[in-house]
Protein backbone atom coordinates (compact mmCIF):
# COMPACT_ATOMS: atom_id res chain seq x y z
CA UNK A 1 0.00 0.00 0.00
CA UNK A 2 1.70 3.05 -1.02
CA UNK A 3 0.64 5.50 1.17
CA UNK A 4 1.92 9.78 1.44
CA UNK A 5 4.11 10.58 4.23
CA UNK A 6 4.19 13.64 5.79
CA UNK A 7 7.47 14.68 7.22
CA UNK A 8 7.73 16.61 10.93
CA UNK A 9 10.81 17.94 11.92
CA UNK A 10 11.36 18.83 15.16
CA UNK A 11 13.62 21.57 15.77
CA UNK A 12 16.55 21.18 17.92
CA UNK A 13 16.20 22.97 21.68
CA UNK A 14 19.45 24.56 21.97
CA UNK A 15 22.79 24.39 19.05
CA UNK A 16 25.09 22.54 21.28
CA UNK A 17 22.14 19.90 21.11
CA UNK A 18 22.33 20.07 17.40
CA UNK A 19 25.72 19.97 17.63
CA UNK A 20 26.44 16.73 20.00
CA UNK A 21 23.52 15.09 17.96
CA UNK A 22 24.99 15.42 14.99
CA UNK A 23 28.13 13.24 15.07
CA UNK A 24 26.23 9.99 16.13
CA UNK A 25 22.92 11.01 14.16
CA UNK A 26 24.01 9.86 10.43
CA UNK A 27 25.46 6.28 11.60
CA UNK A 28 22.46 6.17 14.43
CA UNK A 29 19.88 7.50 11.67
CA UNK A 30 20.82 5.19 8.85
CA UNK A 31 21.13 1.72 11.59
CA UNK A 32 17.57 2.98 12.87
CA UNK A 33 16.28 2.87 8.58
CA UNK A 34 17.43 -0.21 8.02
CA UNK A 35 15.66 -1.87 11.22
CA UNK A 36 12.85 -0.19 9.81
CA UNK A 37 12.84 -1.31 6.65
CA UNK A 38 14.21 -5.20 7.88
CA UNK A 39 10.69 -4.96 9.91
CA UNK A 40 8.80 -4.05 7.38
CA UNK A 41 9.91 -7.15 5.33
CA UNK A 42 9.18 -9.33 8.28
CA UNK A 43 5.84 -7.78 8.80
CA UNK A 44 4.75 -8.01 4.89
CA UNK A 45 6.42 -11.14 3.75
CA UNK A 46 5.29 -12.59 7.62
CA UNK A 47 1.30 -11.58 6.87
CA UNK A 48 1.31 -13.44 3.37
CA UNK A 49 3.42 -15.84 4.35
CA UNK A 50 0.91 -16.66 7.27
CA UNK A 51 -1.84 -15.85 4.92
CA UNK A 52 -1.29 -18.36 2.74
CA UNK A 53 -0.63 -21.37 5.30
CA UNK A 54 -3.93 -20.42 7.16
CA UNK A 55 -5.80 -20.23 3.88
CA UNK A 56 -4.22 -23.11 1.85
CA UNK A 57 -2.28 -25.46 4.08
CA UNK A 58 -4.09 -25.35 7.12
CA UNK A 59 -7.14 -24.89 5.38
CA UNK A 60 -8.74 -22.52 7.15
CA UNK A 61 -10.82 -21.49 4.67
CA UNK A 62 -12.69 -18.51 5.53
CA UNK A 63 -10.65 -15.04 4.20
CA UNK A 64 -13.58 -12.69 4.93
CA UNK A 65 -13.18 -13.76 8.85
CA UNK A 66 -9.46 -13.56 8.61
CA UNK A 67 -9.71 -10.11 7.28
CA UNK A 68 -12.22 -9.11 10.00
CA UNK A 69 -9.33 -10.36 12.29
CA UNK A 70 -6.38 -8.18 10.33
CA UNK A 71 -9.08 -4.87 10.72
CA UNK A 72 -10.39 -5.20 14.65
CA UNK A 73 -6.46 -5.68 15.32
CA UNK A 74 -5.61 -2.91 13.49
CA UNK A 75 -8.77 -0.84 14.83
CA UNK A 76 -7.88 -1.64 18.61
CA UNK A 77 -3.95 -1.29 18.30
CA UNK A 78 -3.90 1.81 16.29
CA UNK A 79 -6.68 3.45 18.76
CA UNK A 80 -4.29 2.04 21.75
CA UNK A 81 -1.29 3.60 20.05
CA UNK A 82 -3.00 6.97 19.49
CA UNK A 83 -4.42 6.93 23.10
CA UNK A 84 -0.54 6.29 24.44
CA UNK A 85 0.40 9.40 23.05
CA UNK A 86 1.06 11.38 19.68
CA UNK A 87 4.36 10.49 19.33
CA UNK A 88 4.12 6.74 19.49
CA UNK A 89 1.01 6.30 17.11
CA UNK A 90 3.30 8.16 14.07
CA UNK A 91 0.60 11.08 14.42
CA UNK A 92 2.21 14.30 15.42
CA UNK A 93 -0.99 16.42 14.60
CA UNK A 94 -2.85 16.99 17.39
CA UNK A 95 -6.35 15.52 17.36
CA UNK A 96 -9.01 17.79 15.05
CA UNK A 97 -12.11 17.90 14.47
CA UNK A 98 -12.87 15.93 11.47
CA UNK A 99 -15.60 17.21 9.22
CA UNK A 100 -18.76 15.33 8.07
CA UNK A 101 -17.22 15.16 4.49
CA UNK A 102 -14.05 13.85 5.42
CA UNK A 103 -15.30 10.99 7.78
CA UNK A 104 -17.74 9.74 5.14
CA UNK A 105 -14.44 9.99 2.25
CA UNK A 106 -12.65 7.73 4.66
CA UNK A 107 -15.72 5.54 5.17
CA UNK A 108 -15.15 5.05 1.18
CA UNK A 109 -11.88 4.24 1.20
CA UNK A 110 -12.55 2.20 4.25
CA UNK A 111 -14.32 0.01 2.28
CA UNK A 112 -12.50 -0.04 -0.55
CA UNK A 113 -9.41 -0.75 1.24
CA UNK A 114 -11.36 -3.63 2.93
CA UNK A 115 -12.43 -4.95 -0.35
CA UNK A 116 -9.28 -4.87 -1.90
CA UNK A 117 -7.77 -7.22 1.21
CA UNK A 118 -10.40 -10.00 1.34
CA UNK A 119 -10.22 -10.24 -2.66
CA UNK A 120 -6.63 -10.71 -1.81
CA UNK A 121 -7.06 -12.90 0.40
CA UNK A 122 -9.26 -14.82 -1.15
CA UNK A 123 -6.77 -15.26 -4.01
CA UNK A 124 -4.34 -16.44 -1.77
CA UNK A 125 -6.51 -19.63 -1.10
CA UNK A 126 -5.97 -20.72 -4.75
CA UNK A 127 -2.56 -19.06 -6.26
CA UNK A 128 0.77 -19.94 -5.35
CA UNK A 129 2.24 -16.41 -3.16
CA UNK A 130 4.92 -16.41 -6.44
CA UNK A 131 2.00 -15.88 -9.04
CA UNK A 132 0.08 -13.54 -6.30
CA UNK A 133 3.32 -11.17 -5.95
CA UNK A 134 3.85 -10.86 -9.74
CA UNK A 135 -0.12 -9.83 -10.62
CA UNK A 136 0.55 -7.43 -7.54
CA UNK A 137 3.15 -5.64 -8.98
CA UNK A 138 0.98 -4.41 -11.92
CA UNK A 139 -0.23 -2.09 -9.54
CA UNK A 140 1.38 0.88 -10.81
CA UNK A 141 -0.12 -0.14 -13.98
CA UNK A 142 -3.54 0.09 -12.66
CA UNK A 143 -2.74 3.40 -9.93
CA UNK A 144 -1.83 5.13 -13.60
CA UNK A 145 -5.44 3.92 -15.25
CA UNK A 146 -7.27 5.14 -12.34
CA UNK A 147 -5.73 8.58 -12.23
CA UNK A 148 -6.53 9.44 -15.63
CA UNK A 149 -9.93 7.58 -15.13
CA UNK A 150 -10.94 9.34 -11.63
CA UNK A 151 -9.03 12.24 -11.47
CA UNK A 152 -8.13 12.94 -15.06
CA UNK A 153 -4.35 13.17 -14.28
CA UNK A 154 -2.21 12.69 -17.51
CA UNK A 155 1.38 11.15 -17.41
CA UNK A 156 4.05 11.85 -19.44
CA UNK A 157 4.19 9.18 -22.63
CA UNK A 158 7.69 7.60 -21.62
CA UNK A 159 5.48 6.60 -17.98
CA UNK A 160 2.47 5.31 -19.54
CA UNK A 161 5.45 2.96 -22.36
CA UNK A 162 7.15 1.61 -19.14
CA UNK A 163 3.77 -0.06 -18.35
CA UNK A 164 4.29 -2.08 -21.59
CA UNK A 165 6.97 -4.77 -20.01
CA UNK A 166 4.80 -4.20 -16.31
CA UNK A 167 1.68 -6.22 -17.96
CA UNK A 168 3.29 -7.82 -20.87
CA UNK A 169 5.35 -10.13 -17.84
CA UNK A 170 2.51 -10.79 -16.39
CA UNK A 171 0.92 -12.61 -19.31
CA UNK A 172 3.77 -14.04 -19.61
CA UNK A 173 3.77 -15.34 -15.95
CA UNK A 174 0.32 -16.51 -16.22
CA UNK A 175 1.07 -18.62 -19.55
CA UNK A 176 3.66 -20.23 -17.58
CA UNK A 177 1.70 -20.69 -14.02
CA UNK A 178 1.32 -24.49 -13.33
CA UNK A 179 -0.88 -23.96 -10.34
CA UNK A 180 -2.71 -21.37 -12.31
CA UNK A 181 -6.78 -20.85 -11.42
CA UNK A 182 -9.07 -18.62 -13.16
CA UNK A 183 -11.13 -17.32 -9.79
CA UNK A 184 -8.01 -16.75 -7.71
CA UNK A 185 -6.16 -14.56 -10.77
CA UNK A 186 -9.24 -12.55 -11.70
CA UNK A 187 -9.78 -11.94 -7.37
CA UNK A 188 -6.08 -10.86 -7.64
CA UNK A 189 -6.32 -8.78 -10.37
CA UNK A 190 -9.38 -7.49 -8.45
CA UNK A 191 -7.06 -6.99 -5.07
CA UNK A 192 -4.23 -5.26 -7.37
CA UNK A 193 -6.94 -2.74 -9.03
CA UNK A 194 -8.66 -2.15 -5.26
CA UNK A 195 -5.25 -1.36 -4.01
CA UNK A 196 -4.61 0.99 -6.43
CA UNK A 197 -7.95 2.67 -6.37
CA UNK A 198 -7.44 3.76 -2.74
CA UNK A 199 -3.83 5.14 -3.63
CA UNK A 200 -5.73 7.37 -5.72
CA UNK A 201 -8.94 8.11 -3.51
CA UNK A 202 -6.36 8.60 -1.13
CA UNK A 203 -4.29 11.38 -2.76
CA UNK A 204 -7.58 13.04 -4.25
CA UNK A 205 -9.39 13.11 -0.45
CA UNK A 206 -6.43 13.89 1.49
CA UNK A 207 -4.18 16.41 0.20
CA UNK A 208 -6.38 19.37 1.08
CA UNK A 209 -4.57 21.60 3.67
CA UNK A 210 -7.55 21.56 6.42
CA UNK A 211 -7.96 17.72 5.59
CA UNK A 212 -4.05 16.10 5.68
CA UNK A 213 -3.94 13.05 7.50
CA UNK A 214 -1.25 11.06 7.82
CA UNK A 215 -1.57 7.03 7.15
CA UNK A 216 -1.47 5.97 10.48
CA UNK A 217 -4.47 8.63 11.45
CA UNK A 218 -6.22 7.20 8.17
CA UNK A 219 -5.80 3.54 9.70
CA UNK A 220 -7.06 4.84 12.86
CA UNK A 221 -10.57 6.39 11.28
CA UNK A 222 -10.79 3.46 8.43
CA UNK A 223 -10.10 -0.15 10.59
CA UNK A 224 -13.40 0.40 12.45
CA UNK A 225 -15.57 1.27 9.15
CA UNK A 226 -13.59 -1.92 7.49
CA UNK A 227 -14.42 -3.94 10.68
CA UNK A 228 -18.37 -2.88 10.63
CA UNK A 229 -18.46 -4.07 7.06
CA UNK A 230 -17.14 -7.73 7.65
CA UNK A 231 -18.26 -8.82 10.44
CA UNK A 232 -21.92 -9.12 8.54
CA UNK A 233 -20.32 -9.82 5.68
CA UNK A 234 -18.59 -12.91 7.52
CA UNK A 235 -22.11 -13.56 8.82
CA UNK A 236 -23.57 -13.73 5.54
CA UNK A 237 -20.75 -15.26 3.85
CA UNK A 238 -18.89 -17.89 6.17
CA UNK A 239 -21.33 -18.16 8.69
CA UNK A 240 -19.53 -21.47 9.77
CA UNK A 241 -16.04 -19.58 10.55
CA UNK A 242 -16.98 -19.24 14.07
CA UNK A 243 -17.90 -22.55 14.76
CA UNK A 244 -14.88 -23.81 13.23
CA UNK A 245 -12.58 -21.39 15.33
CA UNK A 246 -14.25 -22.65 18.46
CA UNK A 247 -13.38 -26.28 16.94
CA UNK A 248 -10.11 -25.30 16.25
CA UNK A 249 -9.09 -23.52 19.45
CA UNK A 250 -9.85 -26.68 21.32
CA UNK A 251 -8.16 -28.88 19.27
CA UNK A 252 -5.18 -27.16 18.33
CA UNK A 253 -3.87 -24.21 20.75
CA UNK A 254 -1.44 -22.60 18.25
CA UNK A 255 -4.02 -22.21 16.04
CA UNK A 256 -5.49 -18.82 18.39
CA UNK A 257 -1.54 -18.09 18.44
CA UNK A 258 -1.47 -18.36 14.75
CA UNK A 259 -4.62 -16.20 14.27
CA UNK A 260 -3.28 -13.19 17.24
CA UNK A 261 0.10 -12.80 15.59
CA UNK A 262 -0.99 -13.01 12.07
CA UNK A 263 -3.64 -10.19 12.95
CA UNK A 264 -1.08 -8.22 14.86
CA UNK A 265 1.27 -8.10 12.01
CA UNK A 266 -1.17 -6.75 9.78
CA UNK A 267 -1.42 -3.70 11.89
CA UNK A 268 2.69 -3.29 11.87
CA UNK A 269 2.37 -3.90 8.31
CA UNK A 270 0.61 -0.90 8.23
CA UNK A 271 3.19 0.94 11.22
CA UNK A 272 6.48 0.04 9.23
CA UNK A 273 4.55 1.52 6.21
CA UNK A 274 4.28 4.44 7.44
CA UNK A 275 7.90 4.64 9.04
CA UNK A 276 9.80 3.64 6.66
CA UNK A 277 7.57 6.09 3.90
CA UNK A 278 8.55 9.04 6.85
CA UNK A 279 12.22 7.84 7.05
CA UNK A 280 12.86 7.28 3.06
CA UNK A 281 12.37 8.93 0.04
CA UNK A 282 9.07 8.07 -2.15
CA UNK A 283 11.75 6.67 -4.79
CA UNK A 284 13.68 4.62 -2.02
CA UNK A 285 10.25 3.35 -1.10
CA UNK A 286 9.46 2.25 -4.81
CA UNK A 287 12.57 0.48 -5.25
CA UNK A 288 12.20 -1.44 -1.48
CA UNK A 289 8.88 -2.51 -2.48
CA UNK A 290 9.88 -4.19 -5.86
CA UNK A 291 12.73 -5.94 -4.06
CA UNK A 292 10.00 -7.30 -1.26
CA UNK A 293 7.96 -8.45 -4.20
CA UNK A 294 11.14 -10.68 -5.29
CA UNK A 295 11.84 -11.63 -1.52
CA UNK A 296 8.72 -13.07 -0.93
CA UNK A 297 8.53 -14.80 -3.85
CA UNK A 298 12.09 -16.69 -2.99
CA UNK A 299 10.63 -17.27 0.78
CA UNK A 300 7.38 -18.79 -0.36
CA UNK A 301 8.68 -20.98 -3.01
CA UNK A 302 11.41 -22.38 -0.14
CA UNK A 303 8.54 -23.00 2.37
CA UNK A 304 5.41 -23.97 -0.07
CA UNK A 305 7.46 -25.77 -2.55
CA UNK A 306 5.37 -24.85 -5.34
CA UNK A 307 6.36 -25.24 -8.64
CA UNK A 308 7.88 -22.87 -10.50
CA UNK A 309 8.55 -22.47 -14.54
CA UNK A 310 11.15 -20.44 -16.08
CA UNK A 311 8.46 -18.78 -18.04
CA UNK A 312 6.76 -17.90 -14.85
CA UNK A 313 10.23 -16.19 -13.28
CA UNK A 314 10.74 -14.49 -16.69
CA UNK A 315 7.47 -12.75 -16.70
CA UNK A 316 8.12 -11.54 -13.06
CA UNK A 317 11.69 -10.41 -13.98
CA UNK A 318 9.63 -8.74 -16.81
CA UNK A 319 7.35 -7.68 -14.87
CA UNK A 320 9.94 -6.07 -11.85
CA UNK A 321 11.60 -4.12 -14.43
CA UNK A 322 8.72 -2.74 -16.19
CA UNK A 323 7.87 -1.12 -12.81
CA UNK A 324 11.52 0.19 -11.91
CA UNK A 325 11.51 2.00 -15.55
CA UNK A 326 8.06 3.03 -14.30
CA UNK A 327 9.55 4.91 -11.21
CA UNK A 328 12.46 6.17 -13.49
CA UNK A 329 9.92 7.38 -16.00
CA UNK A 330 8.00 9.21 -13.21
CA UNK A 331 10.95 10.61 -11.89
CA UNK A 332 11.96 12.50 -14.66
CA UNK A 333 8.57 13.87 -16.06
CA UNK A 334 8.41 15.59 -12.81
Amino acid sequence: MGQEAHHHHALPTSAADAAGAGASAPAASRIFTAGLVAAWYASNIGVLLLNKYLLSVYGFRFPIFLTACHMSACALLSTLAHAAGPGSSGSSTPARRRSRGQLARVAVLGAVFCASVVAGNVSLRYLPVSFNQAVGATTPFFTAVLAYAVAARREAFATYAALIPVVAGVVIATGGEPSFHLFGFIMCVGATAGRALKTVLQGILLSSEEEKMNSMDLLRYMAPVAVILLVPATLIMEREAFGVVATLAREDPNFIWILLCNSSMAYFVNLTNFLVTKHTSPLTLQVLGNAKGAVAVVVSIMIFRNPVTFMGMLGYGITVAGVVLYGEAKKRSK
